[in-house]
């Protein structure tokens, strides 16, 4: 990360990436006083609907991220799959106080668990893979169950095969992106068809875990100084996060020893990577209380939306006011509360019933296209009950079908 600068009120802060997370960081820049632009392929995408101009361009197109620096004071990204090279291409005329060093990490598996465990934290036992051979070998360590995941790309359950027998182990030859071709590889993994490895896409073996539960904490940095927040509980339907419940049990006290643990990690985490922006990190809860982290997400993370209402600042303003070199005051959690996602299936339903649920903190985030598991929204409740208040949001039926 390069020395962050204090930004003052009426500088531009350009955004890489239009989406939903995209729009509550711009949404929270312009509170603050900052006029924002947007770089994303998609006209009038969420970002765009909030800020102050946008060049529709896609995300590896050099010539408009250096139009977007040149009119921008810093550059900030929304989602990991960035093009790092042409970030650091643009770095002579603006900031970048996160940094591309965080994004290379985060954009590789295998990166990601050699940092985090170089740090002293743990996660699942993993291997790298690069051929059939290294697969059979991995196994032979780890053992059985375990989970293939390609190292770069994927998200919500994508480039991932889970490997339950030593026939599912034989039966990745003919899966892709294993199958030998390249095919069904994210652009950006750097495979190209049959390349060293035979077309084998490089991968990592990860052990499963015998977790109590999955959570999650946000750390927040301005490269100097680090603040964390509640460890919240989060419910995955269909490798989707679902629910996020804050907080966690056993973390309601910030003096517990998962929240102290958490919060050490986090810590330590930031300041490893010199941490400007917020950081998600994903966790496993043990049933022994002990915490593994998962994986890390270089920006705000879904399920940090809570913090919008249920803190004194959330994960979005804590962004900004990193990447602007601001101070950051410690975030309190001022009401426990439970966020649910409204995927696509889940508008017309959730729509219907805004009217009878006025403790409902809908957010919409106006995309145009309503698609299936497309993440369209979602609704936050304040509650001093969350078993309760998640029950009673299971009962409305309008995400009947991941029951």
């Amino acid at each position: 990360m390069s020395e962050t600068k204090l930004l003052q009120p009426g500088s531009t802060i350009g955004i890489v990436g239009g989406g939903q997370l995209g729009q509550m960081m711009a949404l929270s820049a312009k509170y603050m006083g900052f006029r924002v632009g947007v770089l994303d392929p998609t006209p009038d995408c969420p970002a765009a609907q909030v800020g102050d101009w946008q060049i529709v361009a896609e995300y590896d197109d050099k010539a408009a991220i250096r139009q977007l620096a040149e009119r921008s004071d810093v550059l900030t990204y929304e989602f990991e799959n960035v093009d790092a090279d042409a970030l650091d291409s643009v770095r002579d005329v603006t900031q970048i106080p996160q940094g591309t060093d965080l994004l290379r990490v985060t954009q590789d598996r295998i990166n990601e668990k050699t940092f985090i465990n170089k740090h002293g934290i743990g996660t699942a036992p993993w291997r790298a893979v690069n051929s059939m051979d290294d697969l059979r070998a991995a196994v032979e360590q780890i053992g059985l169950p375990a989970v293939l995941k390609t190292t770069r790309g994927g998200y919500d359950g994508h480039g991932q095969f889970v490997l339950r027998t030593q026939a599912d182990v034989e039966e990745v030859a003919h899966t892709t992106p294993w199958d030998g071709t390249g095919h069904g590889l994210e652009a950006g993994d750097g495979v190209d068809g049959e390349d060293a490895h035979g077309g084998f896409a490089p991968s990592i073996l990860e052990g499963f875990v015998d977790f109590a539960y999955e959570a999650s904490v946000l750390v927040s940095g301005n490269g100097e100084q680090y603040v964390t927040f509640p460890v919240v509980r989060n419910v995955h339907r269909n490798n989707i996060l679902h629910m996020t419940i804050a907080p966690a049990e056993h973390a309601a006290d910030p003096n517990s020893p998962l929240a102290t643990a958490a919060r050490d990690l986090a810590l330590r985490l930031a300041a490893g990577f010199k941490l400007a922006g917020t950081l998600g990190i994903e966790l496993f809860v043990l049933k022994d209380g002990g915490v593994l982290v998962n994986e890390l997400a270089p920006r705000p993370h879904n399920s940090g939306h809570y913090t919008i209402e249920a803190c004194s600042i959330d994960q979005f303003e804590a962004h900004v006011r990193g990447i602007a070199g601001w101070p950051l005051p410690e975030p309190r959690l001022l009401s426990p509360a439970v966020m649910v996602n409204v995927l696509g299936q889940h508008v017309a339903p959730t729509r219907a019933l805004i009217g009878q649920h006025p403790e409902w903190f809908t957010h919409d985030y106006g995309k145009a296209q309503v698609k299936h598991d497309r993440k369209m929204g979602h609704i936050t409740v304040l509650t001093d009950d969350t078993a309760r208040t998640a029950q009673e949001l299971e009962a409305t039926g309008c995400w009947a079908d991941l029951a």
